[in-house]
């Protein structure tokens, strides 16, 4: 589904060489991929006073609440969690404070997590089962979305390589790939709420709720999630093998996974998992592209 909402300003206003928008110049830049449907929302978001304003302020009080919170668990007991409120408070605040754009992407992550993966399992030489994840409101997300999202990389990565070493075979170039499972998400910008209090960027929402995604989860499953944005190296290599493109790994951010980082900085390195997974649908979608022609 293509950008259904009005043009953002930076699309708007005349060129001026003496005071250049530095979104225009991002927008107009093709070096990387990513549609501009998609890089208009990005930068749309990326653009808002939120981000500019109250980002700086919610950052570094995130970080601290991340170490309160570490010490606090650390006399709660082991196991405890609270999941399914968490999931409630994540989907509500999404839906009455963050903006249509910022919910739209994350809605779409979802979905093209699920494609990639679908993707790298169709084209690999041994079965992989997996759990496509593809919710159309944000009270989906209520289902304990954002949790199932990690396990599934986990799990996924898992059973590729146990099967793989179980038929004493390795991931390899597909001559002609199968992008059966590769689409645009139907999702409309436009359904999503716009009231005036959707006004938190995505960035700064994922800041916040970083701390309180550590706070209603046991200390096992909010590390396994920070730990998950590593696994962006190991889809991207899997996928540069399928399609013999080493040259777009350079896009990952959130690398190496043999060596775990803090959760102090999740929240940013959240952002850039998003940002990866986006770029890398694109280059699938515009490869699907040139296989049908």
């Amino acid at each position: 589904m293509k950008q259904d909402a009005p043009l953002p300003p930076f699309l708007q206003e005349a060129f001026d060489p003496r005071d250049p928008n530095p979104w225009l110049a991002l927008y107009l830049d093709r070096s990387t991929p990513l549609s501009d449907h998609v890089k208009t929302a990005w930068l749309t978001d990326s653009g808002s006073r939120s981000r500019q304003f109250l980002l700086p302020f919610a950052r570094p009080l995130a970080r601290t609440f991340i170490v309160l919170i570490q010490i606090v668990k650390s006399v709660l007991p082991r196991n405890w969690a609270a999941s399914k409120l968490l999931h409630w408070i994540l989907a509500t605040g999404l839906k009455y404070f963050v903006t249509p754009e910022a919910n739209w992407l994350v809605l779409r992550h979802f979905h093209l997590g699920s494609q990639i993966l679908a993707f790298i399992a169709a084209n690999a030489p041994v079965k992989v089962a997996t759990d496509p994840l593809e919710p159309a409101t944000l009270d989906d997300l209520k289902d304990e979305l954002f949790l199932k999202h990690d396990l599934n990389l986990f799990n996924f990565v898992i059973r590729l390589n146990q099967a793989l070493r179980d038929q004493e075979v390795v991931l390899t170039a597909v001559k002609n790939p199968d992008f059966s499972m590769i689409r645009e998400p139907d999702l409309e910008l436009k359904s999503l709420p716009k009231r005036w209090t959707n006004f938190i960027d995505l960035q700064t929402a994922i800041e916040l709720f970083t701390p309180t995604y550590q706070l209603f989860l046991t200390d096992n499953d909010f590390w396994r999630a920070s730990n998950s944005l590593q696994l962006d190296e190991l889809i991207g290599l899997y996928v540069a093998t399928i399609m013999q493109s080493p040259e777009h790994l350079i896009l990952l951010n959130n690398k190496h996974p043999l060596v775990p980082m803090s959760t102090l900085r999740a929240g940013h390195r959240l952002v850039l998992h998003g940002l990866s997974t986006e770029m890398l649908h694109a280059l699938l979608m515009e490869m699907k592209h040139k296989s049908v022609a």
